[in-house]
């Protein structure tokens, strides 16, 4: 069988930055390598480069034999190229590759456009991929999947990402008929993007005339939205990736100044708005948490973004089976 005859195969491209990242329009170049252990015939060894979207979730309502259970889904896909590495020009139109080592060169380009970024989550993917499929005669293709770290970068020059942001919320505490003083929050945060493994910084001022001691808390949010195509339905998702707490206020506490330092996960994806089916969007959330009371709180959207480098090309085996 094909599965026992070839060995050791990977797909190598040349990683154009750190990261092992790739952006519309960028150049794919690398090779494909296997070993066989005995003579093999093929019509022709193909490479397929696709990107795409899917998302899929599903409901239930009623109980017991009236529950019913709906289901959604919806695909995009972005773009599908093909080309052929081996073809059949030998006798009878097929080739017969011999026993050893086989190595092929190949280059291909990512098409440019406003793609979104790979995305992987609790209902739906985005996903690109490079696929080398080896179509045998009398026998189904046989494939090799290699999944693509795929970037939309963002325009740098938009003022908007760089500005601070700033916000404030207070409350008042309720026991029976009497009231404490109020409870104040200013905060301000010094951008909007952040690439993940950045470390954010919000500067911090409360005031605390209630009896009660009260935290300083932040969490970064991730909301991840999966759509119908007609977006009719969605699912939304929350995950918190990062908090960190403050010190305390303590009661009757006035004018308290803090500085909170919360770095963002060097894993985190990066935000997906130009997605019709799937969207990732982030925030910051700082609050006040004080016991017995729900909690005062600001928002800051924020978008985790990457910027194109230009390192140079190293080696990066993308499949190794």
């Amino acid at each position: 069988m094909f599965q026992e005859a070839i060995k050791n195969f990977g797909i190598n491209f040349e990683a154009l930055n750190e990261r092992n990242t790739f952006s519309g329009g960028d150049l794919i170049t690398g090779q494909i390598r296997f070993d066989l252990t005995k003579e093999t015939k093929i019509n022709a060894i193909t490479m397929k480069m696709k990107g795409g979207a899917n998302v899929h979730w599903s409901t239930s309502s009623g109980s017991g034999k009236r529950k019913r259970r709906k289901t959604y889904s919806a695909r995009v896909d972005f773009f599908t190229y093909k080309s052929v590495l081996v073809c059949n020009a030998a006798v009878n139109g097929k080739t017969r590759l011999p026993p050893g080592t086989h190595v092929y060169p190949f280059s291909c380009q990512l098409p440019r456009g406003d793609f979104p970024s790979s995305f992987n989550g609790i209902h739906g993917r985005i996903s690109y991929s490079l696929t080398v499929g080896f179509d045998r005669p009398w026998h189904l293709s046989k494939e090799f999947i290699t999944e693509l770290n795929f970037v939309n970068h963002i325009d740098p020059n938009q003022p908007e990402l760089w500005a601070p942001l700033s916000g404030s919320n207070s409350k008042t505490l309720c026991c029976l008929c009497c009231a404490s003083g109020p409870i104040t929050m200013t905060v301000s945060l010094d951008k909007k993007a952040f690439k993940p493994g950045e470390t954010a910084k919000m500067v911090c001022s409360f005031s605390n005339a209630s009896s009660r001691t009260a935290t300083p808390k932040v969490k970064l949010q991730q909301k991840q939205m999966f759509y119908t195509h007609s977006r009719n339905s969605k699912r939304m998702v929350f995950k918190q990736l990062a908090w960190v707490s403050g010190e305390p206020i303590g009661a009757h506490t006035s004018d308290v100044q803090s500085e909170i330092l919360l770095t963002v996960p060097s894993s985190a994806s990066l935000t997906v708005s130009n997605c019709s089916i799937l969207e990732v969007d982030y925030f910051i959330e700082v609050s006040l948490c004080v016991t017995g009371s729900a909690d005062l709180t600001v928002l800051f959207p924020i978008i985790l973004y990457e910027v194109r480098s230009h390192a140079h090309p190293m080696q990066y085996s993308g499949a190794n089976i």
